[in-house]
């Protein structure tokens, strides 16, 4: 499946340093946003080292996962792929903070989407987002892993409580708070004319319950994510802010430098 991506990152207007991260490989078919958490913990270590991290363990075994023939069983070793390459920079992320003090109690979301063939395989960890856009409906295909999240599942508050909580920030999973996360994973049929959006916390705040992001779905990627980054700054930037949009096209589409 070829692609077209464009992803921006910034600071926003409260934080002093940012501590998102992202990567988007078309060759590889990956695209990975992580959100740091920690403060002096040097959160923003523990995305850029996730990010390295997930990169390098699937530039080293997709390679044979894709000679092998379409099917149930690539599938299966695909999404197991991507749950040990998030799992592996849990364990490596956590022993860093174990052996610095500095960096203890360093730890970062990870959302991850694989493209290969016609499959996708996503892979999530904390509250950053993957959504997609088809046939003029967007979707969100992850699940925030925050407290305010289960409470709303389980019935104890409505999602407009949940975006008015001064806990709607505080996650329940997240990569190198332990030395094992739990990784959400989810594979699903692309086509031709998807478009996807990973991103952080700090974006997705302000898109909620509008049509922001069918707006932006409807902009090339270079323009929706520039303009994703000013929506957010317009709207009080609280948080650092990381969009990356990808496209996806038939194989017999022209393509742009």
């Amino acid at each position: 499946m070829r692609t077209r991506a464009r992803g921006r990152t910034d600071t926003g207007r409260t934080r002093t340093h940012n501590e998102d991260a992202f990567r988007a490989d078309r060759e590889l078919g990956l695209f990975i946003v992580c959100d740091g958490v920690g403060g002096r913990a040097r959160g923003e270590i523990a995305s850029e080292e996730t990010t390295d991290m997930i990169w390098e363990w699937v530039k080293a075994e997709l390679p044979r996962l894709r000679a092998l023939p379409p099917g149930p069983d690539r599938d299966v070793r695909l999404t197991s792929m991507v749950r040990s390459a998030i799992q592996n920079a849990c364990y490596m992320v956590h022993g860093m903070g174990q052996l610095d003090p500095e960096r203890r109690g360093m730890s970062t979301t990870a959302s991850v989407l694989l493209l290969v063939d016609e499959r996708g395989i996503i892979g999530q960890v904390g509250d950053s987002r993957v959504y997609l856009a088809r046939d003029g409906e967007v979707r969100q295909l992850t699940e925030d892993h925050t407290l305010v999240a289960l409470q709303v599942k389980e019935g104890i508050i409505t999602a407009e409580q949940a975006r008015r909580s001064r806990m709607k920030n505080m996650i329940t999973r997240a990569i190198g708070q332990k030395d094992y996360v739990e990784v959400d994973i989810r594979t699903l049929e692309v086509r031709p004319g998807d478009r996807f959006l990973l991103c952080s916390d700090g974006l997705h705040e302000y898109l909620d319950a509008t049509r922001t992001l069918s707006d932006l779905f409807e902009l090339d990627v270079d323009s929706a994510s520039r303009r994703a980054i000013e929506l957010a700054n317009e709207g009080g930037g609280k948080d650092n802010i990381t969009a990356l949009f990808i496209e996806c096209r038939g194989d017999g589409d022209g393509d742009r430098p």
